[in-house]
């Protein structure tokens, strides 16, 4: 079972993806902003994070990076959720540190084999 952290300040979203993963078997926990999720991640040391990208307080982008650059975190794979789907914006993401990108809105189909796949990549 793989641990899993969602950060998305969208109450509905964030239950609706911790439905899912929870139904695939994962353990999951969950935060609703990314100063919550940052703190979450430095506890729990995630397989994975499911990470939302415009949140208040810190960005996904900003969590992404410091969980990065913490070299006291196990690193876990990290796929960002977000409506931005400029090439830039991918590009963006991925030099954070980034192992993967979904554009909302998304199939939960969808959401369910990216995880799989980083998972299996780790």
């Amino acid at each position: 079972m793989s641990r899993i952290l969602i950060v998305e300040d969208d109450e509905d979203v964030r239950a609706l993806i911790g439905h899912k993963l929870r139904r695939a078997g994962h353990e999951v926990s969950e935060a609703g902003d990314g100063e919550e999720g940052l703190a979450a991640a430095r506890a729990g040391s995630p397989d994975l994070i499911v990470l939302d990208w415009m949140m208040p307080k810190l960005t996904g982008i900003e969590v992404c990076a410091q969980v990065r650059a913490d070299t006291a975190l196990t690193q876990p794979r990290i796929l960002l959720l977000t409506a931005k789907s400029q090439d830039s914006d991918i590009a963006l993401a991925l030099a954070t540190g980034a192992d993967g990108y979904l554009i909302k809105p998304f199939r939960a189909n969808d959401l369910l084999e990216r995880v799989t796949a980083l998972l299996e990549s780790r």
